[in-house]
């Protein structure tokens, strides 16, 4: 894993950095385990743009990831380390012993080769998933469950982990990527280690081009508009408006509280902020 930069023979080239795709050890995806994507340029199912900036795009295949891991006690070879254009992580391909194929979320320092399983009493390695009551405190896990059975929820993309900070009869104090500490019953299960392609932070578009092979299109800033287009368009000079930041709608936002799921509260220890 690491990050590929180009000699500045165009304006682009200067600026742009993308993964070197070492790690990726299979060209073509599983067609077992795919399904089609298809587009919607932002549009609901009456045809109205209700996410804009969104159209076009390469083609791309729904990989189906295994969130769940739930064949339980059954050991799982490592078959490939594969790329999915839909998520910032790597996948790896597992063959369980009955032969059935799976896709999981790559943590790192797992290779091909090496056996996972699902256990109530799975050994602490790379790649293992085992509930939260049987992980020590202060080890990485990723693809948290937040309800038992519901699936990995929480650390799923790349660089991501949680660490267990402590537990307390049926509850764990779960550290989450966001700072934030919260309860999570202790019955839930999690996978050990941390979600590869860490040097994805480091990645650089580089130009406008790339933005619109992702399905990106162009947005142009609030205060470069006038003032029929946006609340914070028009006026001499570089201005704002003369008002808070606001959606195009005339929402407040940047620092605008937007929480409504009051009844999780009870389960935060900590705050992110």
């Amino acid at each position: 894993m690491g990050i590929k930069k180009f000699r500045p023979t165009t304006d682009s080239l200067r600026w742009t950095a993308i993964s070197d795709f070492e790690e990726i050890t299979k060209d073509k995806p599983e067609k077992s385990l795919l399904l089609p994507l298809r587009k919607s340029g932002g549009r609901n199912v009456y045809g109205r743009i209700t996410i804009r900036k969104r159209g076009g795009g390469h083609k791309r295949m729904i990989r189906i990831i295994d969130f769940m891991r739930d064949k339980r006690d059954m050991p799982a070879k490592v078959m490939s380390i594969e790329y999915d254009p839909n998520r910032t992580a790597r996948i790896a391909l597992l063959q369980f012993a009955d032969g059935e194929k799976r896709y999981m979320i790559a943590p790192i320092d797992l290779k091909v080769g090496d056996e996972v399983i699902t256990s109530q009493k799975a050994e602490i390695k790379v790649g293992n998933t085992l509930p939260l009551s049987e992980i020590p405190p202060g080890i990485p896990i990723y693809n948290v469950e937040l309800f038992k059975g519901s699936g990995g929820k929480i650390a799923r993309s790349a660089g991501n982990s949680c660490v267990i900070m402590a537990k307390e009869g049926v509850w764990a104090h779960v550290k989450l990527p966001s700072g934030e500490v919260r309860l999570i019953k202790a019955e839930c299960f999690a996978t050990i280690g941390q979600v590869g392609n860490i040097e994805h932070e480091a990645i650089s578009i580089g130009k406008a081009g790339r933005s619109r092979w992702m399905g990106i299109r162009p947005a142009s800033r609030a205060v470069a508009k006038n003032p029929v287009d946006h609340p914070m368009g028009g006026g001499e000079g570089k201005s704002s408006g003369g008002r808070h930041p606001t959606t195009p709608w005339g929402k407040p936002t940047k620092g605008y509280k937007t929480r409504k799921r009051k009844h999780s509260d009870k389960y935060i220890l900590k705050r992110r902020k």
